[in-house]
């Protein structure tokens, strides 16, 4: 039961239909300035909630000055490094009156440190802010990346944020399960389900020794659900009912929570972006539409606030109209249909039932597997492991065109989509934006009080370092004018860093089928390498999206070559040091837009330690002329999500680094 349906009558004329969800788009870039502008835009267009898009070096807890920032300032979402971004994001948008989620997680104390002082200076009533922070660290260890500190300190900082909002700011939702990146990752709907509810116990586990009995229910009450949905939408609603009702059963047996209101399942919603194609973009469109019924038809499981990507998302950064485009889907659905005018369509219908039960029974038979290793935090090599597996199965059924992908591996000829045009279809973010932003963080420093600023560190440390609730000492910090890089350093000091499994072993998989021909091409170069081809795969930056590297890895490996593959957040600097060691080929995983900085960087590397015999090939999202200018820069090969196909990945690294091939050049 969602929060839409509290005030819902038994019978439902037009007169007394529900609420709409609260309407969203995810939004943020370049520089707070220009998102601010954005989101009064949206606002003013109908838009009835925010939802902050924050840049990599934010979500990871890094200045924007940080050699690991470098090309990512600004790219994925806005920069937050101090009071001072955060007071113009939210310039003339007065916030007591907004409902605002912020896409945050490693650094979530940090972030809702800087809006609940924001609110203050606004004159805010602190206990009248209402929104969401996504908080959820275990799906970053399994599938975004953005972590920061080990499993178990991380915890505790989410029990930090979900008590202090508890007594402070009681309509904050302090904690945002997402299982969205899950289903990105791979999770089929049974594991999205049980992966999300097992880090859901996790929470409340850490949650209840903190509050006196009677106030758990109410602390239950306040954790919400940021979830995923996809094209095969029956699935997919049939997924949310099962996701009502488990919950609802946890909360009940589990925890003894009595009162049904405290046991509704919240959730926020954005359909996937992961299916949508950069062949034929314009049939996102109705991707996009097809997904959001299965998230609004079901009033039992219709989200309560719902942000949908737009139709060029494959391609790079949505314009302002793009977003719009997408709005007023939301908009005509809510506004102009008759949906919010009846009771649940699907109740009784025995295919429905069924579906649901099923995946109920799958899901609690995962999670019985979750709670036998000691939970979420004991678990996440396993849940890892388990998101790599599916998502090679789900790859695999697409390349033997079991999984029809409409433009993609059937009906592939078609007109060239209008909506692209000149610019590509996409907006770019000006290079300069990073040089103004670091400018505007050197300035900010050198006009705040030192002394005031040690001394806040210094008591955050403190708070860290004897397991005292954080939030306190973060809010002081963020008025003294602490910056979102010195705020994690502490973290960090305190707790160590991470570095979260690969979930791709180096032990060949029995997953060969139709891999005998490249097997055989693979040791014939090994053999006149005079050993095993060996293949370095490297994430430069801070994109966390490791999915394509992991089955790009996975493959090779299946294929017989030495795989090389260290995860996430490296450094130019750090990957060519890898591949002095006698890498053959060196591949690049970019998806943030940062690729042209980082693989220019690189490159020079290699030159410098006379590595330009080792091949390099990238891939991302890349616009055609970003893909010239890496070839210009040396690159070999360029792949986008429109080179689904791997095993012809695979042929390209052969002939790459075969020495015959390169001899007969």
């Amino acid at each position: 039961m969602t929060d839409v349906q509290k005030d819902s009558p038994q019978s439902a004329p037009a007169s007394k239909a529900d609420r709409p969800w609260l309407i969203r788009t995810y939004a943020g870039h370049s520089t707070a300035k220009a998102s601010n502008a954005l989101y009064r835009s949206n606002l003013a267009r109908g838009q009835t909630g925010l939802s902050v898009a924050f840049d990599l070096p934010t979500q990871t807890g890094y200045d924007s000055d940080h050699i690991l920032s470098r090309g990512e300032v600004g790219k994925v979402g806005v920069p937050v490094c101090h009071l001072g971004d955060m007071r113009t994001l939210f310039d003339e948008i007065p916030l007591e009156q907004m409902n605002t989620s912020m896409t945050i997680n490693a650094t979530a104390p940090w972030l809702l440190s800087l809006y609940i002082a924001v609110a203050e200076e606004q004159g805010a009533d602190v206990s009248k802010l209402q929104g969401t922070v996504q908080n959820d660290l275990i799906k970053e260890y399994l599938s975004r990346g953005t972590y920061i500190c080990p499993p178990k300190p991380s915890l505790k900082m989410i029990g930090d944020v979900a008590e202090y909002c508890y007594t402070n700011v009681p309509k904050w939702n302090p904690m945002n399960v997402c299982s969205y990146h899950l289903q990105e990752a791979g999770a089929t709907p049974e594991q999205e389900l049980a992966f999300a509810l097992a880090t859901a116990i996790a929470v409340l586990d850490e949650l209840k020794p903190r509050v006196a009995p009677e106030d758990f229910p109410a602390l239950c009450g306040r954790i919400s659900f940021f979830v995923n949905a996809g094209i095969r939408f029956v699935t997919e609603m049939c997924k949310m009912r099962a996701f009502v009702d488990l919950w609802d059963e946890i909360l009940e047996t589990r925890y003894g929570v009595e009162d049904p209101k405290f046991r509704r399942f919240r959730y926020g919603v954005q359909v996937n972006s992961l299916g949508l194609t950069e062949q034929q973009p314009e049939n996102n469109v109705y991707r996009i539409l097809i997904e959001m019924l299965a998230v609004t038809l079901s009033k039992k499981a219709r989200a309560r606030a719902v942000q949908l990507p737009a139709w060029n998302e494959a391609l790079g950064l949505p314009r302002p109209w793009d977003q719009q485009w997408s709005m007023r889907m939301q908009q005509i659905l809510a506004y102009e249909t008759d949906l919010l005018e009846f009771e649940d369509l699907f109740d009784g219908n025995p295919a429905v039932d069924a579906k649901v039960e099923a995946l109920k029974d799958g899901a609690r038979a995962e999670l019985g597997n979750i709670d036998s290793m000691g939970g979420a935090i004991g678990s996440i090599d396993y849940m890892k492991s388990r998101l790599v597996d599916s998502n090679a199965e789900r790859l695999n059924r697409i390349e033997r065109n079991e999984t029809i992908v409409v433009g993609v591996n059937k009906w592939t000829e078609g007109e060239p989509s209008p909506l692209v045009g000149e610019d590509g279809g996409i907006m770019v973010v000006d290079p300069a934006v990073e040089q103004e932003q670091i400018a505007r963080l050197n300035a900010w420093r050198a006009e705040r009080d030192e002394a005031a600023v040690s001394a806040a560190l210094a008591e955050l440390r403190a708070a860290a370092a004897e397991g005292r609730n954080v939030m306190p000492a973060s809010i002081t910090a963020a008025k003294a004018g602490v910056t979102t890089g010195e705020w994690a350093q502490q973290m960090r000091s305190v707790h160590g860093e991470y570095r979260g499994p690969t979930g791709v072993s180096r032990a060949v998989s029995n997953k060969t089928e139709g891999l005998d021909d490249i097997r055989e091409a693979v040791d014939a170069v090994s053999d006149r390498l005079g050993r095993r081809l060996r293949f370095l795969v490297g994430k430069p930056g801070l994109d966390g999206h490791s999915n394509g590297a992991e089955q790009i890895a996975f493959r090779a490996r299946d294929c017989g070559m030495e795989i090389d593959y260290e995860g996430i957040r490296l450094t130019p600097e750090q990957i060519v040091e890898a591949a002095k060691t006698g890498a053959h080929v060196v591949g690049l995983s970019i998806l943030s837009g940062s690729h042209i900085p980082l693989v220019e960087d690189l490159m020079a590397r290699m030159r410098a330690e006379g590595l330009t015999n080792v091949p390099v090939i990238v891939g991302g999202i890349i616009p055609d002329e970003d893909s010239k200018r890496l070839k210009e820069m040396g690159v070999a090969k360029v792949y986008t999500p429109k080179d689904f196909n791997l095993n012809t990945i695979m042929m390209d690294i052969v002939t790459l680094v075969d020495p015959q091939a390169v001899a007969a050049q």
